[in-house]
């Protein structure tokens, strides 16, 4: 039978750890897309926050958030296909400049 670490041995493993450079890359990436997203939709008036979430391989939703003095609210969502380096090769539906 295997004997368990103990805690302090999983604590200095754990200090060990590193980010992994695909999730170094990829907060850059989701940070290239959003920036593109507001560059061609422009900034809608109350802008709260534009949430970049990666659904599967280069494939992420898009949601633009705002608010006013009724709360928050979503008024543009995409569904976009974006390269390594956050550039916008697909939006569904398309960004148009809004504001």
């Amino acid at each position: 039978m295997s004997q368990q670490p103990s805690s302090a041995a999983l604590t200095e493993r754990a200090g060990e750890l590193k980010v992994c450079p695909s999730h170094e890359k990829s907060g850059w990436r989701e940070e290239g897309i959003r920036a593109r997203v507001l560059a061609a939709l422009g900034r809608p008036a109350g802008l709260l926050q534009v949430s970049v979430k990666n659904l599967w391989g280069n494939n992420f939703r898009v949601n633009v958030w705002a608010g006013g003095s009724a709360g928050a609210a979503i008024p543009n969502s995409y569904f976009v296909t974006a390269t390594e380096d956050g550039t916008i090769v697909r939006a569904e539906p398309p960004i148009q400049r809004q504001y």
